[in-house]
């Protein structure tokens, strides 16, 4: 047809431009490669600003960001909507409803699982899709999207990466291990294909294998986002925490491959401030704080600045902990109080599931301020923190929160549930060597049998990874 070419995945395009074409495909790589240039979408507007596919990316793109930006750019792909391709036509629906105000998620799944029925190439409406999943906390809605397109991909970079991590989530260990195994074979230099395989070795226990394969595959990352850069970095800190390795090592991972990329020109604070408190609470738990000098109040202090503030609930709940517990309360309930603002204005059905992480707030708050016992009656007598998917957070991350649950309660004197609570993650993670020392204190506390073998075992751990 006179004036369409067509992009990375064989669909077409309305543009006469080889320049625009050239930069959709350019921003499909970094998409998918986690790269830190992805703002190259907004070249291909400028190089056709006729163009429904280029303008709706970039005004996609912007939404999050920069909304006053991001309008006239949706208007332009609106005005253009009866000259574009079929193909262009459904990314539109799907992204115009994504970015709408108030939208309902489960429609927004529905039109991309149409999106993908029809054009099952596009790996970015793919990745686009399991994003919305993640934060809906619907991993089997993420494996069922990436299920459908997987036949005709079979070879493609990055399709197992994708294929992965939903099944990380739903617990298929083996399927995802896998998985991200062939698509390291297809692509070894797939971040998200490492960060996979990091979540398969860390949830078994296999920490010094992580690290070593995280470590060696490191040497690709520079040009990752500063999201994807630092959490994988976080993952090895965690790996060095969980196998027992001594806390400077954890530091000069944080201090070398954690804070270190805000030195960086183009670096993304906020996303490298997400996986600095997520591994400090990690450390707080453990008491290893010390360690670590001043490094929590000088994030605590960046972390005050509002700037941070409501971009993700996850970030959100972290920032609440590291500003109360560092004695900044007035900035906390200032923070706490916006969230509640927030979930007033959504609509019933978000509302309602989102009350959840509201609770999950006050009482990282609360923990903060040393108030074992108020934080836990917010969370409840069954708390377990994989219900709480839908702040945006993977299992990995998440954790912490059981380990805060657990402590506040041998910290409260509710030794017996505490015990409960820790062989439970047990019967997940035997090799964990914290979760023995919780359980020595907790059998030691209510005087059960036992104490004695779990403190050996925890010693043994202990010693078997990193020594």
């Amino acid at each position: 047809m006179e004036g369409f070419k067509v992009d990375k995945w064989g669909y077409q395009v309305n543009t006469s431009s080889d320049s625009c074409i050239s930069a959709i495909n350019s921003y499909y790589h970094q998409v998918l490669s986690y790269g830190r240039e992805r703002s190259v979408i907004l070249e291909a507007p400028k190089q056709d600003p006729t163009c429904v596919l280029a303008n709706i990316l970039a005004a996609h793109f912007l939404c999050s960001a920069d909304s006053s930006r991001a309008m006239p750019l949706l208007e332009a792909a609106k005005s253009r909507l009866d000259q574009a391709s079929s193909y262009e036509k459904v990314v539109f629906d799907a992204i115009n409803f994504l970015i709408s105000p108030n939208r309902d998620d489960d429609v927004a799944v529905e039109l991309h699982l149409k999106l993908l029925k029809d054009f099952p190439r596009d790996l970015v409406s793919l990745k686009r899709a399991q994003v919305l999943c993640f934060y809906m906390g619907r991993a089997d809605l993420s494996l069922k999207l990436v299920e459908q397109v997987l036949p005709v991909n079979k070879r493609e970079s990055y399709i197992y990466g994708m294929l992965a991590f939903p099944l990380l989530e739903l617990g298929r260990y083996a399927d995802a291990e896998e998985a991200a195994k062939k698509g390291f074979e297809i692509d070894s230099e797939d971040a998200w294909t490492h960060h996979a395989l990091c979540h398969v070795y860390q949830y078994e226990c296999r920490f010094k294998e992580a690290v070593q394969f995280m470590e060696e595959c490191s040497r690709t990352w520079s040009s990752l986002s500063s999201f994807m850069y630092t959490h994988n970095w976080w993952h090895v800190a965690l790996c060095y925490l969980e196998g027992h390795s001594p806390m400077e090592k954890v530091r000069y991972v944080y201090d070398q491959n954690i804070w270190k990329e805000l030195e960086r020109i183009d670096a993304s604070p906020a996303e490298v401030y997400l996986n600095a408190v997520g591994l400090l609470l990690r450390v707080y738990v453990r008491g290893g704080i010390n360690v670590f000098g001043d490094r929590l109040k000088i994030l605590a202090n960046r972390l005050s600045d509002k700037a941070f503030w409501y971009l993700e609930w996850h970030l959100d709940v972290l920032v609440l902990w590291a500003l109360s517990c560092t004695g900044d309360v007035s900035k906390a309930e200032e923070l706490l109080e916006g969230l509640k603002s927030r979930i007033s204005t959504m609509t019933k059905k978000k509302r309602e599931y989102m009350q959840r992480a509201v609770l999950l707030a006050e009482a990282l708050f609360e923990y903060g301020k040393g108030e074992n016992e108020q934080a836990l009656e917010l969370l409840g007598q069954t708390f377990d923190a994989i219900d709480y998917k839908i702040i945006g957070a993977s299992d990995e991350q998440l954790d912490v929160f059981n380990e805060v649950w657990i402590t506040m309660l041998l910290n409260s004197g509710q030794a017996t549930k505490a015990v409960q609570a820790i062989e439970k993650q047990l019967k997940k993670r035997e090799g964990t060597p914290f979760l023995w020392r919780l359980l020595e204190k907790g059998y030691s506390m209510s005087r059960q049998q036992g104490a004695i073998v779990a403190g050996k075992k925890a010693q043994a751990l202990e010693a078997v990874y990193f020594n």
